[in-house]
């Protein structure tokens, strides 16, 4: 097996990732978590999805890419900079709901059980907010994270907040928890029924 050669990308990536280094923002989806999310999000016809940190949309179109036509994604992102790069190549599709407020005033807005996945990409619904997070989540629904493994970037401490938040999430008997290696470390919950 090849990881690193991913097939079939999101044709929007080369110029969002163009635009997003035109104004130097750093910390972009990769194609291997991508194509995960994009597996994942396939399992789920008609899914109503949500995404905690749009960024420039990385992640938003691998997402889009494996939504069936009946789908919708809800994608949240405080960076009026960043989400207009997403709603330049993305906003198009009619199937995403694109939100610039800060992810925590959404949260606390959506109804409980309401998405069949959650990909948090960013400090609210992940490091804060979590537990109104989590109670989104369908019954058989996923919840998903990465940026698990060490990385370059953290800060000072944030390897102990890491460790909080795996152990908080290894705790909550809601949920079967699988810890990977792939990427940058990926953690996917799944909701029990």
């Amino acid at each position: 097996m090849n990881d690193n050669s991913i097939p079939n990308k999101p044709g929007s990536i080369k110029n969002i990732d163009a635009d997003a280094a035109a104004i130097s923002f750093g910390q972009p989806s990769d194609d291997l978590t991508g194509v995960f999310l994009r597996t994942l999000i396939a399992s789920k016809p008609a899914g109503k999805f949500l995404e905690l940190g749009t960024g420039a949309g990385r992640a938003t179109a691998w997402i889009l890419e494996g939504m069936s036509a009946d789908s919708s994604l809800i994608s949240v992102e405080f960076d009026e900079a960043l989400i207009s790069i997403a709603q330049k190549h993305l906003g198009h599709d009619p199937r995403l709901e694109l939100i610039c407020l800060p992810g925590e005033d959404v949260i606390v807005t959506l109804p409980t059980n309401s998405f069949d996945l959650i990909f948090a990409d960013t400090w609210p619904g992940k490091y804060n907010h979590l537990a109104e997070t989590l109670n989104l989540v369908k019954p058989g629904g996923f919840y998903i994270i990465d940026d698990m493994l060490p990385q370059p970037n953290w800060p000072e401490g944030h390897a102990e907040k890491v460790a909080a938040l795996i152990q908080t999430l290894e705790e909550d008997t809601r949920f079967e928890t699988v810890k990977m290696s792939w990427a940058s470390g990926v953690i996917v919950l799944v909701k029990k029924a």
